[in-house]
């Protein structure tokens, strides 16, 4: 038997999103309701803005809350998957209608757009450009992207994403806010990698992960790990990454007769295989929210 036991320790941390002349906001698909920085929405305003859901092919296809997204306000919503170009070319044509229907944005002296784009810590903000300019201009990036937050550092001059109409969009650093309203956002937020693991512990955050993955019955760890069945302890299941993977470590130990090296499991980095493979999809796909 197994049980949906709750994970021994959470963590503290922070929250994401995109906006625009109109602003345009991110977040992962694995939490779209966690992943929207309160701090953001109300600098938005009246302002109108389109909400990128990227990394669909990671998510639960079962479990898109697009009914809670419009009663938060959000009703244009475009779900994409930035690597594999899935869905950006809506991006473009909802963009350039909502300026059109604003009557604000309407400048005689100037047609061009420029948007500017936020979101939380490492949501594809940057993969979202890139992949703008390649199925629009055919070009390459114009800016860096990395697996871990904090790879855009400052806010970028324009860069030029499309030429009819002529679009701009500016990049900029991932926004956490100061404070969370509770312990298990700021761990979703953590698990999608919004911040870096070491500030949280990768222990912790695997221990939340299996919790959650029981919960919802999504038991892909099973088959991809070879377990015989599903288990509510995060400990066993770590043993088994370490012993099946090979992560281990070499410690000194001392002894009577002096210091000898022995060869010992290293559960950290079984904690961040058991973390690299749900961020991958390797576990199946997942929404935490």
């Amino acid at each position: 038997d197994w049980r949906c036991a709750a994970p021994t320790a959470w963590w503290r941390c922070t929250t994401l999103e995109y906006p625009a002349q109109l602003p345009e906001k991110a977040c992962p698909l694995h939490i779209p309701l966690s992943g929207r920085n309160p701090a953001l929405l109300e600098a938005l305003g009246i302002r109108p803005h389109v909400l990128v859901l990227n990394k669909m092919d990671l998510a639960d296809p079962r479990r898109q809350p697009v009914s809670q997204l419009r009663q938060q306000g959000c009703s244009h919503v475009v779900f994409t998957d930035c690597q594999r170009d899935v869905n950006v070319k809506k991006v473009v044509p909802m963009v350039a209608r909502l300026v059109a229907e604003g009557p604000r944005y309407h400048r005689a002296e100037s047609s061009e757009h420029n948007i500017l784009v936020i979101g939380v810590p490492n949501v594809g903000k940057s993969s979202l450009i890139n992949s703008l300019r390649r199925l629009h201009l055919k070009k390459g990036k114009a800016t860096a992207v990395g697996g871990e937050p904090g790879i855009t550092k400052a806010v970028l001059s324009r860069i030029q994403v499309c030429e009819k109409p002529l679009m701009y969009l500016v990049d900029t650093p991932g926004v956490l806010p100061p404070r969370l309203g509770d312990v298990e956002t700021g761990m979703k937020l953590a698990l999608c990698g919004a911040i870096c693991d070491h500030l949280v512990g990768e222990d912790i955050m695997a221990d939340y992960l299996l919790y959650t993955l029981n919960k919802q019955q999504q038991f892909g760890y099973v088959q991809r790990y070879g377990l015989g069945q599903p288990c509510d302890r995060i400990e066993p299941l770590l043993k088994h990454v370490a012993l099946t993977q090979g992560r281990t470590q070499k410690v000194k130990v001392l002894t009577g007769t002096g210091n000898v090296n022995m060869m010992m499991l290293n559960y950290p980095a079984a904690a961040y295989e058991f973390l690299r493979d749900f961020r991958a999809g390797r576990l199946g796909r997942v929404t935490l929210d």
